[in-house]
């Protein structure tokens, strides 16, 4: 490597470093872009409907929120306050409850447990230790939802944030495609079309996933008597949005007050909750997420701990749509720009062979081969159904919309 490819590496990891400094902050901007995307296709929709400017449909869709957002505070928030204040003093008296009715099963068990000689284990040490956690987790979540003036803040910067890419997006999607080399800007707005059309599935199918699984809890909690329906109908649906994880810890409510009547009826509710979350995820899910990028479960399960771990609780709820969109990069920019027309490590002279250059990378490639005549990878040129050709690429100069190689206007799919 030369000098100025070991400089380049330095300020690489300089930049990383500061990213990482702020990550927090990369978060929220990260929230306003998703909630930017969402409100954008209401924009476009009221654009084409009505025929009006884009700033008119800002308006119109901002108008819209405005008065959601009141009527859901106004009407959906007192009652839900109240049942979730009471449940939050009754959930320690319900496993209080259970650790007493525990012991006393160890201490007398039923006679046919005494005729088979079948020995209990004993729960009691793993129920305690078991609610210990639960509190200090718990603890900690609410910890974070009371330092109200830091997530006040927050709130308000994702929402400035919000409304000022939503006002003008595209001047945005420029600036971030011009991080980006000339060759590959062209290709990057395709990614980041497909990231749009991926993340505005995602939100759409979890939504109604949502609703489905609130409105099956409430009836399910209805027909087995257990106070606070609503309050715990809201939780499942919310809680619905971290997927493996939110669906357990919603769980957790219904079942702590249902342990105040009997441990009969919170097994009644455990196999509730477990057969709505089955529904869900093995025949709601695929039918209404037909458009969204699949993810495996155990892919979607290591990217939540991997989020939560080195981004804390703002990374563990954003986890599936930066999944999302990582996969999305991972298999265009990665896998089908560069790894499937990887045919090995041979001198660079072979590049010759290759002849003509369908994809930018090859352009690159061949521009990296000529300053370093060392080793360097050669790439078959794919058929040109896959890849554009280079001249839809521009090659040099910044974005300017006075260039017609330079537009960046989104397909029709995803455009304004």
């Amino acid at each position: 490597m030369r000098l100025i490819d070991w400089v380049g590496l330095v300020f690489l990891g300089i930049a990383l470093v500061i990213l990482w400094q702020f990550r927090q902050i990369l978060l929220l901007l990260f929230t306003a872009v998703v909630l930017a995307t969402a409100l954008n296709s209401l924009v476009r929709w009221i654009m084409n409907r009505f025929s009006v400017k884009r700033g008119v449909a800002v308006l119109i869709a901002m108008l819209m929120v405005v008065i959601g957002a009141v009527l859901f505070v106004g009407l959906v928030m007192p009652p839900f306050i109240d049942q979730f204040q009471q449940l939050l003093q009754l959930v320690p008296v319900g496993f209080t409850r259970f650790s007493v009715w525990l012991d006393r099963l160890l201490k007398e068990p039923p006679d046919w447990i005494l005729q088979h000689n079948l020995q209990l284990p004993h729960l009691g040490d793993f129920t305690q230790q078991t609610w210990s956690l639960g509190k200090e987790l718990f603890g900690n979540l609410f910890a974070f939802l009371n330092n109200s003036l830091a997530v006040l803040l927050q709130l308000l910067l994702v929402l400035v944030l919000t409304v000022m890419i939503l006002a003008d997006p595209l001047a945005y999607r420029r600036l971030a495609v011009r991080l980006f080399p000339s060759f590959y800007r062209r290709r990057t707005d395709e990614i980041l079309s497909r990231c749009e059309v991926a993340l505005l599935s995602w939100l759409g199918g979890v939504s109604f996933n949502s609703i489905f699984v609130a409105t099956l809890c409430a009836i399910g909690l209805l027909m087995l008597q257990v106070r606070f329906v609503f309050a715990h109908a809201l939780l499942a649906g919310v809680f619905n949005f971290v997927p493996n994880i939110g669906p357990t810890v919603s769980g957790v409510f219904p079942v702590a007050v249902a342990l105040l009547d009997s441990p009969g009826k919170a097994l009644a509710v455990v196999i509730l909750y477990v057969v709505v979350q089955n529904l869900e995820s093995y025949w709601f899910s695929p039918m209404v997420m037909q458009k969204q990028v699949s993810l495996l479960p155990a892919a979607t399960l290591i990217a939540q701990i991997f989020f939560a771990t080195f981004l804390g609780l703002l990374g563990l709820i954003l986890a599936l749509p930066l999944a999302v969109v990582v996969k999305i990069w991972v298999e265009e920019a990665f896998i089908k720009d560069f790894l499937d027309y990887w045919q090995g490590t041979l001198p660079s002279e072979a590049l010759a062979v290759v002849g003509s250059h369908d994809t930018p990378v090859l352009a690159a490639v061949e521009g990296a081969a000529e300053h370093s005549p060392g080793l360097s990878p050669v790439i078959a040129a794919p058929p040109s159904s896959e890849m554009p050709s280079p001249s839809s690429y521009p090659e040099t100069g910044p974005i300017s919309a006075a260039s017609p190689t330079e537009t960046l206007d989104p397909p029709a799919e995803v455009g304004e």
